[in-house]
């Protein structure tokens, strides 16, 4: 699979941390989306149904973490993954997310690559 939407470095404002501290306030997080789907339907119809609507991941993303948290960078990228996978009819999805949390580092970073079960 070739065809591929890049959502590139989407600032969100989740809560994530090991300790109860860090995940007690929200922090600004990069997410970048790699979704793979076919659109030779899309490039020849020009129809937004025969494609993933971006716009509407963007939203989805920038809501996911209301009311929730997570310990690790991995399960949030996991469950990101899942959620594109399952709600927006992509046949597989690249995530990184890029944590600032580390002065010393410019940022740590998780990248994980699932695809739909068939």
């Amino acid at each position: 699979m070739n065809d591929t939407i890049i959502i590139c470095d989407l600032t969100v404002l989740y809560h994530v941390g090991v300790p109860d501290e860090e995940r007690a306030k929200s922090q600004r997080l990069l997410l970048t989306i790699e979704i793979e789907k076919g659109f030779v339907s899309a490039g020849t119809s020009d129809d937004l149904k025969e494609t993933v609507d971006y716009y509407s991941v963007t939203r989805r993303l920038l809501k996911f973490g209301e009311g929730r948290n997570w310990k690790l960078i991995e399960k949030l990228a996991t469950d990101i993954a899942e959620t594109i996978l399952n709600e927006f009819r992509a046949e597989a999805v690249s995530v990184e997310v890029r944590k600032f949390i580390i002065p010393e580092a410019r940022y740590v970073a998780v990248r994980l690559r699932r695809q739909k079960k068939e």
